[in-house]
């Protein structure tokens, strides 16, 4: 299990296959909540707003077989993988008789075999902050105590932030909560403080500084001569109750993403409860805020999600926030060779698809499901946006490609399609990622549609180009114009001529 190392997959199977016992210094979850909500992810279309959106997850679990297999395991009533105790099968039990065979119990039944798995991973002197919200916490925190023990529990943590209110009939909830466990009664704890601010006392004029700067103030006391308290060196102590801002609008850490978490928060669990060269593991890691803090603090981390679109995010995040600090990220789960991306798409055709989009650095194109694939999409897959001249007040001028992905068979009317919707879009040029390789048909109408220019590159390039899935895996990439996406901003900043050098340059 190497450091840095994103997995993609289901985080029980990735678990018990990749992780060994008691390997993992600090664990941070922030799972699903159960609350029947579908949460999507923003995009910007390259360089313009848009409202492009995809579904990120569907936040609610349903009583399949799978779940009722699993709950058998716990029970006791299948022959299970993971090693269960009879406080935990007889809450079960419990659990079913209070609240049926329901959605609710096929959420408990999928937490409680992935908390088992995280305690085995935990080492003695380790920590694990559960993350969750009034939907299901009551439940929670009984799973917690048969999982970890009662006697390890160490903290509710409530976070508390602002936001927004409308009106309403009940109070605003404002506050999160977060469950703390060791995994024995000795666990890595460095208390956090804060530093002295107003309320602290220090603008009292009680208090005063001596000679080597340090706070204090007299205390009397009946019958005693008036002593010396001094306030604690290091800060204030930090008490159960968190007040940090959520991620406003306007924040630079917005990426867009739904249950994106401040940095602040991960970097007070973090700081608090491992050491620098520790093993911070986030088995729901979304967007990717636990990783990025841990590789900032110096920790060493493992990620895992269940979709390519939070992988690549969080690829795309980490290459940015430590583009010059030689960080390698290793991605373990998704498509190595075109046997690889042949299974991926017969087991997930949507996660296929998000795959196939970022190797070409596509946006996703418009909203939609794993229910409706392509409901709402118009045959547009993702988006390519490049710029293709600035003006002389500084007004871009824009080009766009759109991206189709094909996973099934290919013939030749996918090209007068594809055809169809670039006029429709008024797109420049159109890109057809296919893992079958194309007939030469295709190949002959893509080329018949022809060629566009942009200002900043002397090559034309072809209107319609078809790349296979393995050309994209073997390092070839479609021929896009130099000032896309990465390098708009360097087009702001030299016109004309330079802005031609400068992109032979890129």
């Amino acid at each position: 299990m190497k450091n840095r190392t994103l997995y993609f997959g289901d985080n029980l199977e990735i678990l018990r296959e990749k992780v060994p016992d008691e390997s993992v210094d600090l664990i941070y979850l922030d799972p699903p909540f159960n609350s029947n909500r579908n949460y999507n992810v923003l995009f910007k279309e390259g360089l313009q707003d848009s409202p492009a959106q995809v579904q990120a997850f569907e936040d609610s679990w349903h009583w399949t077989r799978d779940s009722q297999s699993v709950f058998e395991e716990l029970v006791g009533t299948r022959k299970s993988k993971t090693i269960i105790n009879q406080q935990i099968s007889d809450l079960m039990l419990a659990m079913e008789k209070l609240v049926g065979h329901n959605d609710m119990l096929a959420y408990l039944t999928m937490m409680t075999v992935r908390l088992i798995e995280l305690r085995r991973v935990l080492k003695p002197s380790g920590s694990i902050y559960l993350h969750c919200d009034p939907t299901a916490s009551h439940y929670l925190k009984i799973l917690m105590d048969a999982t970890f023990g009662k006697q390890n529990f160490r903290n509710e943590v409530v976070w508390s932030y602002k936001r927004y209110t409308a009106s309403s009939e009940r109070f605003q909830r404002l506050h999160d909560i977060i469950f703390l466990y060791g995994k024995s009664d000795s666990v890595k704890f460095n208390e956090p403080r804060e530093e002295y601010g107003e309320k602290s006392g220090k603008a009292d004029s009680h208090y005063k500084q001596d000679e080597e700067g340090k706070w204090y103030r007299w205390q009397k006391r009946k019958g005693k001569e008036p002593y010396k308290v001094y306030l604690s060196e290091g800060g204030r102590r930090l008490g159960d109750v968190w007040e940090i801002p959520i991620i406003n609008a306007s924040a630079k850490e917005r990426l867009g993403y739904p249950t994106q978490k401040p940095e602040a928060l991960l970097e007070r669990i973090i700081s608090a409860s491992s050491n620098e060269g520790d093993l911070v593991l986030d088995p729901f890691c979304g967007c990717g805020t636990t990783v990025s803090v841990a590789e900032r603090l110096k920790r060493n981390w493992v990620g895992i999600d269940i979709t390519t679109l939070a992988i690549n995010l969080i690829r795309h995040r980490l290459a940015k926030q430590y583009a010059n600090k030689g960080v390698q990220v290793f991605v373990d789960g998704l498509p190595r060779d075109i046997s690889g991306a042949k299974a991926l798409f017969k087991k997930d055709p949507f996660e296929f698809e998000y795959w196939a989009l970022d190797l070409v650095s596509a946006m996703p194109a418009q909203s939609k499901s794993k229910e409706n694939m392509h409901g709402a999409d118009k045959g547009i897959d993702g988006v390519i946006t490049f710029v293709k001249d600035i003006g002389s007040k500084g007004e871009h001028e824009y080009g766009k490609l759109i991206v189709q992905v094909k996973g099934g068979g290919v013939q030749r009317n996918i090209i007068a399609t594809l055809k169809g919707d670039m006029e429709r879009e008024k797109a420049d040029g159109g890109l057809l990622v296919t893992l079958e390789k194309p007939t030469q048909p295709m190949k002959e109408e893509a080329v018949s549609a022809g060629t566009y220019k942009v200002k900043f590159a002397p090559a034309e390039f072809p209107k319609i180009q078809i790349i296979t899935v393995e050309e994209l895996l073997a390092g070839k990439r479609p021929e896009v114009p130099l000032f896309a996406v990465p390098y708009y901003k360097e087009a702001k900043a030299h016109r004309d001529e330079d802005l031609g050098k400068q992109a032979l340059k890129i």
